[in-house]
């Protein structure tokens, strides 16, 4: 009768667990109340608590692991957004007899790195450059408040939290801070070095930030989960039209036109640089052996635009036509 017990106990303890009913839902869990010993003891099945999300059990298990290499490329690739578009309006907006071009940029430069430090260190563990999160298993990950359950058809339990535990609210932080230490650094900065702009023209930098950061936000809100699988082809796309547009608008033709204007060999090389990332993105840099000799195709796109712009002219174009008429 000794013998027998332990195995009573364990079927009695399987029994109480099987008893609990269902948590229905992908993304229902139930929370851990207390543990005594090797014994937890479950909550209702309902929402995780922030920074956790559901086992394999549907237990909400506290998040412990650290972004990956592809989680990171993601945050960078999110964080270059507000950037570039800074720069961009910057350039834009500051004209040909402005100076202040320059000093905008890396003011832009300045507020954007120091708002990713300060939400990195916002972040948990609070103080520390690393962050914990949890890992992303599929694209539902992301858009949890879709797959709230409705066991009778009429009540809606709600379950909807962060599964990808800091990836999606983590941009919403970045953006925050990218703004409000834009507001309190380039107006200032602007009304006492953009002499060269009428009052009009100044400011209009910062109010097309004013436009893109909601923007980015919604963008974030909607799209992150499929900005998250799509991010590296995004970039190669955008770098290689824009970097094909700016050398037409600028009737960029031949090598010695980017070493006399610095400004068009800088344009150059952050082109390149995009590149670089988005080759980087895509492969993750698993294989070094294979993945790193793709980085020589880096120029290939400029480089073929360079060797044949001078046969694409559209003048050169309309003329032999004219001719062979």
């Amino acid at each position: 009768a000794f013998g027998a017990s332990p195995g009573n106990a364990a079927r009695g303890l399987s029994a109480a667990v099987e008893i609990q009913p269902a948590c229905l839902g992908l993304y229902c869990g139930r929370t851990v109340l207390s543990v005594n010993g090797s014994v937890e003891t479950y909550g209702d099945c309902g929402v995780c608590p922030r920074g956790q999300r559901t086992d394999d059990n549907k237990i909400c298990r506290e998040c412990t692991g650290s972004p990956d290499r592809y989680d990171w490329l993601y945050l960078g690739f999110m964080a270059m957004l507000p950037l570039v578009l800074h720069w961009f309006f910057i350039e834009w907006y500051s004209g040909k007899k402005s100076s202040s071009a320059l000093l905008q940029h890396l003011t832009a430069l300045l507020e954007c790195s120091v708002a990713a430090v300060v939400t990195l260190l916002l972040s948990d563990p609070v103080g520390s450059l690393h962050i914990r999160s949890c890992r992303v298993k599929k694209l539902s990950d992301w858009y949890t408040m879709l797959y709230n359950p409705s066991p009778d058809y009429i009540t809606t339990v709600h379950c909807t939290h962060e599964a990808v535990y800091p990836l999606y609210t983590i941009v919403f932080i970045y953006y925050a801070f990218c703004l409000v230490l834009m507001m309190l650094l380039r107006p200032l900065l602007v009304k006492k070095i953009a002499c060269g702009l009428g009052r009009s023209d100044r400011f209009k930098s910062i109010y097309a930030a004013l436009y893109f950061f909601p923007i980015l936000t919604v963008l974030q809100a909607v799209g992150g989960g499929l900005l998250y699988y799509a991010f590296p082809y995004i970039i190669l796309v955008l770098s290689l039209v824009t970097l094909a547009v700016y050398m037409s608008a600028s009737e960029v033709e031949f090598f010695k036109d980017l070493l006399v204007r610095k400004k068009r060999l800088v344009v150059l090389f952050s082109h390149w640089l995009l590149h670089a990332y988005g080759i980087i993105s895509i492969s993750k840099l698993d294989k070094l052996e294979q993945d790193l000799p793709l980085l020589a195709l880096v120029p290939a796109p400029a480089l073929f635009y360079l060797m044949t712009a001078k046969y694409t002219e559209p003048s050169r174009i309309l003329s032999e036509g004219g001719n062979g008429h």
